[in-house]
């Protein structure tokens, strides 16, 4: 009995208070592994922050004087072949200046040695051109400036050697195709845009002038509903996606001495607000983080009814500088200074005359943007719309 009210009068008593050293020891304690799971987030997060905001710690590099630009695309295969000899000499003759040359095109080949890691690993090369560096000096020395075009997210070549990082069909489980029987890349894969980043780069290495990038959205035509993507996640806007790759792509490029420049298309002028096409591309996401965008303000691409033009192809000069004076009126005037239309010289939508292309290039010195592209896929060009030397 005695020892049970000894027991009991143990459990009577106060309960225990510790000192104030051990109140601090513990304290302590818990201030450090709080410390140590913040900074252990913190590290996690900033790989994520250095990734996307060094462009704004990093100083640019000093990029040689601006060139309006009066250019012709030239696909690899002319540009690797006698083609190219004929494209000089047309340039030399006339007011042309510039050339765009497919470093990487819808194939998803890369039509010159390069040494990106991914090309070599998975064999994406198709050597087309046996010496770009050589073809890139011989073109400097006809004082003529040098854009390469890189084909961003279609990709059927890199979806067949990756198809982890491609679109699937949700129903198939097989490789996603567009109208064109063609594969393309999840626009949020983070692997896809180191790729491009270090094609661009190699580019650059070569001594180009521009890195030119077309294909930068989602897909617009194919069965869009039966889309899987494997790192998209359906909620963030499609616009978002992009605009966070044209901030790394910013990043990985303000290092070197070449202009850069988006293809968009050619509505992107007209559009405001969330309004991405369904693609993801807005113009005034693509603004800061290139030196010039590119439009594809080609009239035949401009739906019937385009501000009341029932045939927009048979009205060039009015649909592009519409579409140029829209852009001036939502970004101000100073915004065409970083416009480089590209121009149709192609018979889609009606015949095009070599006066019907003088009024596109009209349209474009009128409304102020800054130079003009030809674009003709078999780079058969209309010499008599072009001013003679």
């Amino acid at each position: 009995m005695e020892l049970w009210h000894k027991n009991f009068d143990y459990y009577k008593r106060e309960p225990y208070s510790p000192g104030l050293k051990t109140s601090v020891i513990v304290l302590v304690g818990a201030y450090v592994s709080a410390l140590f799971v913040i900074g252990f987030m913190y590290i996690q997060f900033s790989k994520e922050l250095t990734e996307l905001s060094s462009a704004y710690i990093e100083e640019e590099a000093e990029k040689p004087d601006p060139v309006y630009s009066k250019g012709v695309y030239v696909t690899s295969w002319t540009a690797g072949g006698s083609g190219m000899e004929g494209i000089i000499a047309m340039i030399k003759e006339t007011e042309l200046n510039t050339v765009v040359i497919d470093m990487k095109d819808y194939t998803g080949k890369v039509a010159f040695d390069t040494d990106v890691n991914l090309v070599d690993t998975l064999d994406l090369e198709e050597i087309r051109i046996n010496d770009f560096r050589g073809l890139v000096q011989r073109l400097h020395q006809e004082n003529i400036y040098v854009i390469v075009r890189i084909s961003v997210f279609q990709d059927p070549e890199l979806a067949k050697k990756r198809p982890d990082l491609a679109l699937k069909n949700k129903y198939t489980g097989g490789i996603w195709k567009d109208n064109r029987g063609l594969g393309w890349m999840d626009p949020a894969s983070r692997t896809v845009w180191r790729y491009i980043v270090s094609l661009a780069q190699e580019a650059a290495n070569y001594g180009v002038d521009e890195v030119n990038f077309d294909y930068i959205r989602f897909p617009s035509d194919g069965k869009l509903s039966s889309i899987s993507y494997p790192f998209w996640d359906g909620e963030t806007p499609k616009y978002e996606i992009i605009r966070r790759f044209y901030r790394y792509l910013y990043s990985g490029m303000k290092r070197y001495p070449v202009y850069t420049s988006a293809d968009l298309f050619g509505l992107t002028l007209v559009k405001t607000g969330d309004d991405d096409l369904n693609i993801g591309q807005r113009l005034e996401d693509a603004l800061p983080y290139f030196d010039y965008v590119a439009p594809m303000t080609y009239p035949s691409h401009y739906q019937s009814g385009f501000e009341g033009i029932k045939k927009p192809a048979e009205h060039p000069y009015e649909v592009i500088s519409i579409s140029l004076a829209y852009a001036k009126e939502h970004y101000g005037e100073e915004v065409t200074g970083k416009i480089r239309p590209w121009l149709q010289d192609f018979d889609i939508g009606a015949i095009y005359t070599a006066d019907m292309i003088r009024q596109e290039k009209q349209a474009v010195y009128d409304e102020g943007a800054y130079g003009w592209v030809l674009w003709n896929s078999l780079n058969q060009y209309t010499r008599e719309a072009l001013e003679r030397n």
